[in-house]
């Protein structure tokens, strides 16, 4: 279900709009009947935004898609390549002592 508000009335029912978005409806925050923007929780905003930028990276890679050939090209399996980071710095700019 789809839950159109003013923003003005958005102003009294946050609460309950929050609690509605939070059970998966969709809210729609409206200004003047036009659209403005939608209540998402974090969860589901994180997980948008991580599909975002696997399919621009995925989009980058085309152009090499022969030389990148069975690397996985997921952002987890790119930050496990990353290593210690301690490690990291300690070759970057020498020992801590």
């Amino acid at each position: 279900m789809t839950i159109h508000v003013n923003i003005g009335e958005a102003k009294t029912r946050l609460s309950e709009l929050v609690a509605a978005a939070l059970r998966g409806e969709e809210v729609i925050l409206q200004k003047a009947g036009v659209p403005k923007l939608k209540l998402v929780p974090i969860e589901i905003a994180n997980r948008a935004e991580r599909e975002e930028i696997a399919r621009r990276r995925v989009q980058a890679v085309g152009a090499f898609k022969e030389e990148f050939k069975g690397f996985d090209l997921s952002l987890e399996a790119l930050k496990a390549d990353r290593g210690d980071p301690e490690e990291r710095f300690r070759r970057k700019f020498g020992s801590a002592d």
